[in-house]
């Protein structure tokens, strides 16, 4: 199943993608499944039913957080956590609470994620490939794995329809809800990848 698993609605002040296009595109652009990772927020709940849609497609909502230490996208019951909390609280949270977290675009310029919250093993996962950012960061990305033996994800990190799906997450069983996903990322079930085969593919890294 391919899934992207880092999308912003308009709901994220910083993106231009309606939910609408997404539920009408995704599939044709080759996903199984769209993780909708706002900008410190859950609110797209409100006006879409999360899981399986009449197409088939798997739609799953989480969040990106932002930390003085780096992004977060979290998935889990986090609908009411509250903001300003630093990476260490929030890694412990989302580990209590049976989530899974994944150090968005690591080594993205001015948002990188602090290189001590692998060091420490606070979180396990990171986005190795990003569709908007540099060939340069995503090349660093990869160098996490084999210093901390996380597990690796890929996310178009879409802010427009052009971008949505271009990076995607494989996994090798179905996913048909958010209980399966975490699972599976906790589990490091999955591998990221560009998806060559999407429609209009196009490789550009904005590191916006």
């Amino acid at each position: 199943m391919q899934f992207d698993l880092h999308v912003h609605t308009t709901l994220s002040p910083c993106s231009k993608l309606d939910i609408r296009e997404i539920l009408a595109w995704s599939r044709s652009f080759g996903l199984d499944g769209v993780c909708i990772t706002d900008h410190g927020a859950m609110e797209v709940g409100r006006v879409i039913r999360e899981g399986l849609q009449p197409d088939g497609l798997c739609v799953i909502i989480g969040m990106e957080y932002a930390t003085p230490s780096g992004d977060f996208l979290i998935f889990g019951p986090f609908q009411d956590l509250p903001a300003g909390l630093s990476a260490r609280n929030l890694l412990q949270i989302v580990e209590s609470w049976g989530g899974a977290a994944v150090a968005a675009h690591p080594f993205r310029k001015g948002r990188c994620v602090s290189e001590a919250v692998f060091r420490q093993r606070r979180c396990n996962l990171t986005e190795r490939i990003n569709g908007r950012n540099t060939d340069l960061a995503n090349l660093r990305a990869a160098s996490l794995r084999e210093r901390y033996g996380v597990g690796e994800t890929g996310g178009s990190d879409a802010h427009t329809l052009d971008e949505l799906g271009r990076v995607v997450t494989r996994f090798q069983r179905p996913i048909q809800n958010r209980e399966e996903l975490i699972a599976a990322l906790r589990e490091h079930r999955c591998e990221p990848a560009w998806n060559f085969g999407r429609p209009g593919f196009r490789r550009t890294g904005a590191a916006g």
